[in-house]
């Protein structure tokens, strides 16, 4: 590889030569090189925690007899199942470990399989915690909120910290062995293949755990409450413990896994775009000459690990079940740990940026604190139109007074939308990271580095919103922890006062998955931004040349093979779980139909659980594949016959695929309140005309909002980090 050319990344690495020859660099070099370190102790304490956190929940009492054989059914039903499926997506990671050693370097495919493993990983430990989590928080519950929703936190805690710190500790041990130590060729390119190795897994247990569920999800309801009309988690519903395995499978490892992408993947994107743009990935990896750069995004996962890891202790519950003051002692780790991030990271750019070289160090501040709030903002705005406190989801309740077909509409109606307001709120967040870079980087007294400055503004931003990770994803965990709590009340039957408790507990879980769902799903955009950028200057680098001129042919088909395939992915999740589901209902119907009793709740007949689980296992990893494999097939044979045409896809696919993830998630996570809203007493309640359209609305919604929205985001990144990866190669 060579430098770009001056137009694209104008003299960044020669001035920044140029300021280390003339001993200008206003920081040692050692100094900054401590950073990486820190980060690496950081992620390390976080790990200490989620084991203290651990220990904390496994302390607690699981309950009678009863509720500890549930708690062992879901958490076999689970274990089995990330088994099988960690069986089958191990093929798909070694035959792309060996192409990756094979086109790429040998050390790539090593990377590529350590971020897999970690992402594998951290999901596992996640589900191990949240299915032991489930009954202690169901017996803590029979004294109250106070004393349920610490552990329900502390239980989806492990996943958080276990994320963040797995992440960020391999990532940090990747750079510090083959950039720092090892100096090795292709250092960048063999970092960035972490991040696929972590897209993989996520990918896959995004898909495969999204199916699973919503499968059994949308077989217990339909035949449970709409034909059988029975309460959810009734324990003579043969879905139920199907179901509440799903909750762990998808809501617990498969966002762990999403979530341990996103972060690895925020965190590298700036990274790759100053590597890329100044040709390092094949020069001297170990040049300390970008450093300032190059540690910044770490200096800003750092802080962010310690704030989080401050804030987890401050999540204390009270004795009101009201969903408010739950909300706002759930949500008080996560403001105490943003405040705290954005203090560090304003002290942290004056003293990486303070020196004469850099004409506004608060600049840079401005840029990842604005992708900070902007994340906050999204996740406030899908609150917004998932939470039952407020005007849409309220719509959607009364329009099923008059039946299923207009509370579709209203769901439909309002993930579109709010479709609209993120889109505004990322634009604004974009062009803030934009004029934040430029000013720190862009208009220097000394040097003057154009684009670039404002690029790396927008990759930064990324980390800004996800630099909190390990308290969002603990406040994001806890819901499925609170929604199996529920469950378990009901299929041990428990007084009705416990269910109350795991009801509003599990209420403020959707609305906790919707906000972290807003997080992730921003920083998937602006991390895909620059991956993309830096694509573009690996393929420069790499002497070749990508045109983006939507005039050309090529890059026209590309656009519109890119704005096709996210809706053509959306469709192949949607469809494997309509057909998972259809198995699960036929089974559900004949247990009811063939068993005496089962029905009518005859002591001593119990239904057959197990085939239901065996049904969504089965259907679920054979559904996966296709989708999963697309997002890999389809960059490396459109980059292998046309680099112009896979930047269109890229660009086309990062648009459309944006707006779905969107509208799929804060649809479904309405349709889904609604039909809570209902339930609460309001519009007729429970077993009414409205409540069985609401509850047709929420299995709509069921693959919305836990399939193919949270999915979305990471084909968005597999996409762009396959392409940034393999990008000499298609030269």
């Amino acid at each position: 590889m060579v430098r770009p050319d001056a137009d694209v990344s104008p003299n960044l690495w020669e001035d920044l030569e140029s300021r280390a020859g003339q001993g200008t660099l206003h920081m040692t070099e050692r100094t900054l090189e401590a950073i990486p370190y820190l980060a690496l102790v950081s992620a390390v304490a976080a790990l200490l925690l989620a084991g203290f956190f651990f220990n904390n929940v496994k302390a607690a009492s699981p309950g009678n007899d009863r509720m500890v054989f549930l708690m062992t059914e879901i958490q076999k039903g689970a274990k089995a199942f990330l088994k099988q499926e960690y069986t089958w997506v191990a093929g798909f990671a070694v035959v792309l470990a060996v192409i990756l050693a094979v086109v790429v370097a040998p050390l790539a495919a090593v990377t590529y399989l350590i971020g897999a493993v970690l992402s594998a990983g951290a999901g596992y430990a996640g589900m191990t915690v949240a299915t032991m989590a489930n009954a202690r928080t169901t017996e803590a519950a029979k004294e109250g909120p106070a004393k349920a929703l610490p552990i329900a936190f502390r239980g989806g805690a492990v996943m958080g910290f276990s994320v963040a710190g797995l992440a960020l500790g391999g990532l940090m041990l990747v750079y510090i062995l083959f950039v720092v130590i090892g100096e090795v060729d292709d250092a960048f390119e063999i970092v960035t293949a972490y991040g696929l190795g972590a897209s993989t897994i996520a990918l896959f247990s995004r898909v495969g755990g999204g199916i699973y569920t919503k499968a059994a999800d949308v077989g217990a309801d339909l035949v449970g409450k709409v034909e059988a009309g029975i309460p959810e988690d009734d324990p003579r519903n043969p879905a139920t413990i199907a179901d509440n395995v799903g909750d762990n499978v998808g809501d617990v490892a498969g966002m762990g896994a999403d979530l341990f992408e996103s972060y690895a993947g925020s965190i590298i994107a700036p990274i790759s775009l100053v590597a890329f743009a100044g040709g390092l990935a094949a020069a001297d990896a170990g040049s300390a000459n970008a450093i300032e750069f190059i540690v910044f995004p770490i200096f800003v996962a750092f802080i962010g690990m310690i704030a989080s890891i401050i804030g987890s202790f401050l999540v204390q519950g009270g004795d009101s079940t009201d969903s408010h003051a739950l909300s706002a002692a759930l949500h008080r780790g996560t403001n105490v740990a943003m405040v705290l991030t954005v203090i560090g990271v304003l002290a942290g750019s004056y003293w990486i940026f303070g020196g004469d070289s850099f004409d506004a160090p608060w600049g840079i501040a401005v840029s990842v604190i604005g992708g900070l709030i902007v994340g906050w903002a999204l996740g406030k705005t899908a609150e917004y139109y998932t939470s039952d406190h407020f005007g849409p989801v309220k719509k959607i309740a009364q329009q099923s007074e008059t039946g299923p077909a207009t509370t579709v509409l209203g769901g439909i109606s309002a993930g579109m939308v709010s479709v609209a307001a993120s889109v505004a709120l990322i634009l604004i967040g974009v062009g803030i990271a934009f004029w934040g870079g430029q000013q720190t980087f862009g208009s220097g007294d000394v040097f003057d580095y154009g684009e670039i400055g404002g690029l790396y503004g927008i990759a930064v931003a990324a980390i800004g919103m996800l630099a909190t990770t390990g308290v969002v994803v603990s406040v994001d965990a806890y819901g499925p922890i609170a929604d199996n709590a529920g469950g378990i009340a009901e299929m041990a039957e428990l007084d009705p006062s416990v269910r109350d408790v795991t009801d509003a507990l599990d209420s403020l879980g959707n609305t906790t998955a919707a906000v972290a769902k807003g997080f992730a799903v921003g920083s998937a955009a602006l991390t895909a931004l620059a991956l993309f950028k830096s694509f573009e200057f690996a393929v420069i680098a790499a002497g070749g040349e990508l045109n983006l001129n939507v005039g050309e042919v090529d890059v026209f088909i590309g656009l519109f093979i890119g704005a096709g395939l996210p809706f053509l992915f959306a469709a192949l999740t949607i469809d494997a779980v309509g057909r998972a589901a259809q198995e699960m209902i036929e089974e559900v119907r004949r247990q009811f139909r063939e068993i005496p009793g089962l029905r009518e709740g005859k002591e001593g007949v119990n239904p057959d659980s197990a085939r239901c689980v065996a049904i969504s296992t089965a259907a679920s990893l054979k559904e996966m594949v296709i989708p999963g494999a697309l997002a890999v097939v389809v960059p490396l044979v459109v980059g292998f016959v046309s680099v112009n045409a896979l930047g269109g896809l890229l660009a086309g696919a990062l648009v459309t695929g944006f707006a779905l993830a969107i509208f799929m998630a804060n649809a479904g996570g309405a349709w889904d309140n609604a039909k809570k809203y209902i339930e609460q007493g309001n519009h007729g309640g429970k077993g009414s005309d409205p409540h069985k359209a609401a509850v047709v609305g929420d299995t709509v919604g069921d693959p919305f909002k836990d399939t193919s929205g949270p999915a979305m985001n990471i084909l968005l990144k597999v996409m762009t980090i396959v392409s940034l990866v393999f990008a000499s190669a298609f030269v």
